[in-house]
């Protein structure tokens, strides 16, 4: 009978599942479920102390070792299985691009806001002396 009870009680995690989003999440969150947005930031905001082995290994993959550091990441099955074991330490906004998708020489340029708006800044470059005194 022991031995019944420890196989049941001690097995190990298992395999991730995908997240099967129900109608109400889109409710509650937001967003179209027909036009998903692409990429999420992600934002680490809790400890990972005395957390299991797993979600630390997920945090790792992530790239969320640093707190309250976004990273941008793709919004496919693989990547939002992950997502969704640590749910609990991070938080999750679509990356909304308002001045559309900067161009390869404007990414220097560019600003994540805590929104999750990418922001193209504008440099603008010092007039002629000549044109300025007529």
């Amino acid at each position: 009978m022991a031995g019944i009870l420890r196989s049941i009680v001690q097995r190990p995690p298992g395999r991730l599942q995908v997240f099967q989003p129900s109608p109400a999440d889109h409710e509650k969150y937001g967003g179209d479920p027909q036009h998903p947005h692409k990429l999420h930031v992600v934002t680490r905001i809790r400890s990972t102390k005395r957390r299991p082995y797993w979600e630390k290994d997920v945090i790792k993959m992530l790239g969320l070792e640093k707190a309250h550091t976004p990273q941008v990441h793709k919004n496919i099955p693989s990547v939002n299985a992950k997502l969704k074991v640590v749910k609990h330490l991070i938080r999750i906004k679509p990356l909304r691009l308002p001045q559309g998708l900067p161009a390869e020489e404007d990414m220097a340029h560019t600003c994540l806001k805590s929104n999750g708006e990418l922001v193209v800044q504008w440099h603008l470059s010092p007039a002629d002396q000549d044109a300025t005194k007529s």
